[in-house]
């Protein structure tokens, strides 16, 4: 049948329920899957931190070519999100997925066997695509096959795979560095030590890689390629409602006879974007802008900075990342419960407070003959706490919630275009973070740089106040 189909001309052959237990668990075992994505995501993320010395040295850069050298996997992942919900509209998501493990595997591969700075930056680039493209697949994936009641929770999987990704890398890089002494000393069968760090993200890859296998394609994309029998079936496995219900709804979001593309982006008779889509571009935006990711990407830097070394660093960068992990728990519990808005308003208004608190305690703290700072016992624990505290804030708020609402405010029509262009958004300003701080560091300083990211967090208050509803307990043809 023809994606052009009017609403009720065909029902599916399958109208059976699946069981409670069944349909619950099955969908969390294709939602972690898909997941798994974020995981790689996280770690392909942050793996970069533990090696930023070791490659300024070993490819002999200063602070711009250092900024990126850490910065250029944004760029591909710009376009690996931006090409990824076209490519998921017009092939299905899971081919999309299988393709996205391969880019990851190649990636994690060529990073660590780079043997100059153009190679490492193109097997970045590489990487950056399989990022972009899985912080698009995976929350568009799971909202897809999600049910309202905890669809929140399941997409905020995402997020937690993120930071469990996160985490792996900080965990990899310490280990790493402890066993061999630094991120510059030969280690196992003589390569460098910075180099397995990027080969241990090889496992979660090929892990993705058979997972996907063992997923259906998304019902919904297969209502919109006109294949009623398949997604019924899918329905039938995921969903406790009848199926030819969900099938109608979805055919009637869908609203006519011509396939997804980014021109749904528009305005009908109008060449103006979308007003939803913009407020998807600025969730990712703020998310970006409040520089959670200079704690993720370049936390060891950032901490010898104020005084701590190399090891103490690392283990500072685990520390957060468990904390992350910890926030991003206690959003799973509160996000469908609490709502979508409360959760991020709370956010921005914690993280506004610690961020504030930390540009004063950088501003207010001398520098060593080297220019380093140099915080007394008591600011440097302040220091410490308010840096975790700005963690929980974001990872219970901003961290999970801006993931979970792009997967729900664009319709059935856009939702792969609106997302890609969006998640390509965040990618961007990501760069520009990123980029920026080893320059704002060495003019600025610290506090420069942070009293940036706090004026962004204030402002991002009157944003969700404004532009955010509440999407909690909806089905997605509803919102």
């Amino acid at each position: 049948m023809p994606a052009s189909a009017e609403v009720g001309q065909t029902r599916p052959e399958i109208s059976h329920n699946s069981t409670d237990q069944g349909s619950v668990w099955y969908v969390f075992f294709i939602s972690a899957v898909a997941a798994i994505g974020g995981f790689l995501f996280g770690f392909d993320s942050g793996v970069i931190n533990g090696t930023v010395t070791a490659l300024s040295n070993t490819f002999q850069s200063d602070a711009v070519a250092t900024g990126f050298n850490v910065a250029s996997v944004l760029l591909g992942c710009a376009a690996g999100a931006l090409l990824a919900g076209p490519a998921a509209d017009k092939f299905g998501r899971k081919p999309v997925m299988l393709l996205t493990a391969i880019v990851f595997a190649i990636s994690a591969w060529g990073s660590g066997d780079a043997a100059s700075a153009s190679a490492f930056i193109w097997y970045r680039l590489i990487g950056g695509l399989g990022i972009g493209a899985a912080s698009v697949l995976a929350p568009a994936y799971i909202s897809e096959v999600a049910p309202a009641a905890f669809r929140g929770r399941l997409a905020t999987l995402q997020q937690l795979a993120i930071v469990l990704g996160l985490f792996a890398a900080f965990v990899s890089n310490y280990l790493i560095v402890l066993d061999a002494g630094s991120a510059e000393t030969a280690y196992w069968l003589g390569f460098s030590a910075w180099r397995w760090m990027f080969w241990v993200e090889l496992f979660p890859a090929l892990l993705f890689l058979a997972g996907v296998f063992f997923i259906p394609e998304s019902p919904r994309y297969l209502v919109a390629k006109g294949d009623i029998q398949r997604a019924g079936q899918v329905f039938g496995r995921i969903s406790r409602e009848p199926v030819a219900i969900q099938i109608q709804q979805v055919q009637l979001s869908l609203r006519g006879d011509k396939k997804p593309g980014l021109r749904d982006l528009l305005i009908p008779g109008k060449k103006a974007i979308h007003p939803v889509v913009w407020v998807g571009i600025a969730l990712s935006v703020f998310q970006q802008f409040v520089g959670i990711n200079v704690v993720f990407y370049y936390g060891a830097e950032l901490w010898q900075a104020a005084g701590f070394d190399e090891s103490q660093s690392l283990f500072i960068n685990v520390l957060a990342g468990t904390t992350n992990i910890l926030s991003t728990f206690i959003a799973i519990a509160l996000i469908d419960k609490v709502g979508r808005k409360p959760l991020l308003l709370v956010g921005s208004v914690g993280m506004f407070i610690s961020l504030a608190i930390l540009t004063l305690v950088f501003a207010s703290s001398g520098l060593d003959a080297a220019g380093k700072l140099m915080l007394t016992d008591t600011m440097g624990l302040v220091a410490l706490v308010t840096a975790n505290l700005f963690v929980v804030f974001f990872g219970l708020s901003w961290g999970p919630v801006v993931w979970v609402l792009l997967g729900e405010i664009f319709n059935n029509r856009i939702r792969g275009a609106a997302l890609a262009v969006a998640a390509s958004a965040q990618w961007v300003a990501n760069f520009v973070i990123t980029m920026t701080f080893p320059i704002l560091l060495g003019s600025v300083g610290l506090a420069g740089a942070y009293g940036l990211y706090t004026v962004s967090a204030f402002i991002s208050i009157f944003f969700v106040v404004r532009y955010i509803g509440e999407t909690k307990g909806k089905r997605l043809e509803e919102i």
